[in-house]
């Protein structure tokens, strides 16, 4: 069997970095090193303030770097050294050309294959641990194949990671499973063994997979498509719920307990967002189209108009609420992270709910605890969210550093993220200083337990999934022409 003794990372964003620090702590015999063409990012992972928040991270970091983990912007030495080469680099969605919109971009995984091919001598196991569409590695084995010299010897392997953020540094630490996909010749087994023996310092032999390359590939894209599905569908559950009664969360309790369909992923909410659910989903639709599958395309682009359709609804409804207008009315938008315990904002459902509120003239407040002001800027910012006016975010947006000055004078608070400081607010106080009516929308279910004290402070409240009744009446206004429901969804491109 091949023995690793040197690992090198290419790309050190939000799977390169938690991945082989972990790796690294487990395996102190092994030397990491996480290199990106990123100096910032680089001096980030070598300073105290670390470039992702992610809890438990800081901890990992601190016990191996310098000693056996190490971070560079030498990728050249680093992928010589290495017996193993992850390529763990962004694979955005196209912004143009055939395929905009859905097929993924594959230009950074094919410069790191290029470089590797350049680089290289003797024997190397290279990973692809990006998320790809299928029969991407047989694309980096054409480079190499192109590439290759007397002196040199690839294999190719699929390593799919399936941490979610919030959630990373146990994720790794205790998965579910371990998959490796690779070649079914005798070189491809014992690469596949090689990077088998790594993992199985921590992680039981029985929940390392191995199959074939594109079985691993395959099962990446259509693991986040059936967690996006019951997010969708759970969304969809919620409208109805909304017109006839129920209450979202007493029908997901009650669907969830049946064990073949389980309770996770079943929190109705303002929608999904992250850099997985939406882009593999949408490769899967593009994938479907390629291979001429039409209605398997049509079946899983459903999943993504429910999620656009939920933050239409959700932000329609605070206008209906607000008497058809939010013009000039300051709202406190609260969390835009995509989800709570992280910093990561790609395709947050707070970008959208952001632009539909501008679109109506709102003057918004931004709160996140652990989202930087240039980030949330950078997001409102791209013509696709600000359309044809690009000093509007600069008119319309300010950035608050504490949640009671976002608050103040408005008049709503929409709860965006599930940061759980956000159930521990003194919502007396904030409504004292809130113009009245005072609205909450919940955005995330996660005041369930105050909506009775909240609305004897005097808060009209509105949530996802529920049809309260108000204690102080108000008449809302259902006719919302502004944000059309029917509208096609606006795609967020990345730059």
């Amino acid at each position: 069997m091949v023995q690793i003794k040197r690992i090198c990372c290419i790309g050190a964003g939000y799977v390169g970095g938690p991945t082989c620090s972990v790796i690294a702590q487990m395996c102190p015999e092994i030397t990491v090193t996480v290199v990106d063409v990123n100096e910032d990012r680089i001096k980030a992972w070598n300073s105290d303030s670390l470039p992702i928040f992610e809890p438990g991270l800081q901890e990992v970091v601190e016990s191996c770097r310098g000693v056996n983990l190490f971070f560079s912007t030498d990728v050249d030495d680093a992928i010589k050294e290495a017996d193993l080469v992850f390529i763990s680099v962004n694979t955005p969605t196209k912004t143009f050309g055939i395929g905009k919109g859905r097929a993924a971009d594959l230009k950074y995984i094919e410069a790191c294959a290029r470089r590797i091919a350049d680089v290289s001598s003797g024997c190397k196991i290279v990973v692809e641990k990006s998320t790809v569409p299928v029969r991407a590695a047989e694309s980096i084995r054409r480079i190499f194949n192109a590439n290759t010299r007397s002196s040199l010897n690839f294999q190719v392997l699929s390593n799919p990671e399936f941490l979610a953020e919030g959630t990373a540094i146990s994720d790794l630490k205790d998965p579910d499973r371990v998959l490796i996909g690779g070649d079914e010749t005798p070189e491809g087994q014992r690469a596949i063994e090689a990077l088998r023996s790594i993992y199985e310092h921590w992680v039981p032999k029985t929940k390392i997979i191995t199959t074939n390359t594109w079985s691993s590939e395959l099962s990446k894209l259509a693991a986040n498509a059936f967690l996006a599905q019951r997010i969708s569908s759970i969304n969809s559950i919620s409208a109805l719920c909304e017109v006839t009664g129920a209450d979202v969360e007493e029908v997901a309790h009650a669907i969830g307990t049946d064990k073949r369909i389980g309770s996770n992923f079943l929190k109705a909410s303002v929608g999904f967002g992250g850099s997985c659910f939406q882009k593999d989903v949408l490769n899967l639709v593009y994938l479907c189209e390629a291979l001429n599958l039409p209605e398997v395309a049509r079946y899983w682009q459903q999943v993504i108009e429910i999620n656009d359709y939920q933050r239409r609804r959700f932000s329609s409804r605070i206008i209906g609420c607000l008497f058809n207008t939010v013009t000039d009315k300051k709202i406190a938008l609260l969390g835009f992270a995509f989800k709570k315990n992280t910093g990561d904002t790609r395709e947050s459902s707070s970008i959208y709910i952001s632009k539909y509120l501008m679109d109506e003239g709102a003057r918004l407040h931004v709160y996140d605890p652990k989202v930087k002001k240039e980030q949330i800027i950078q997001d409102l910012s791209h013509p696709t969210i600000s359309e044809d006016d690009p000093d509007r975010v600069s008119r319309l947006v300010t950035i608050s550093t504490d949640p009671y000055e976002a608050c103040e004078n408005a008049h709503a608070i929409v709860i965006c993220t599930e940061w759980d400081m956000f159930k521990e607010l003194d919502y007396e106080r904030i409504c004292k200083a809130m113009l009245k009516p005072a609205f909450i929308f919940d955005g995330r279910r996660i005041l369930d337990s105050l909506y009775d004290k909240l609305q004897n402070m005097g808060f009209q409240v509105e949530t996802i999934g529920k049809r309260i009744s108000q204690k102080i009446p108000f008449t809302v206004n259902n006719d919302i022409a502004k944000v059309d429901l029917q509208a096609p969804p606006t795609k967020k491109s990345k730059s």
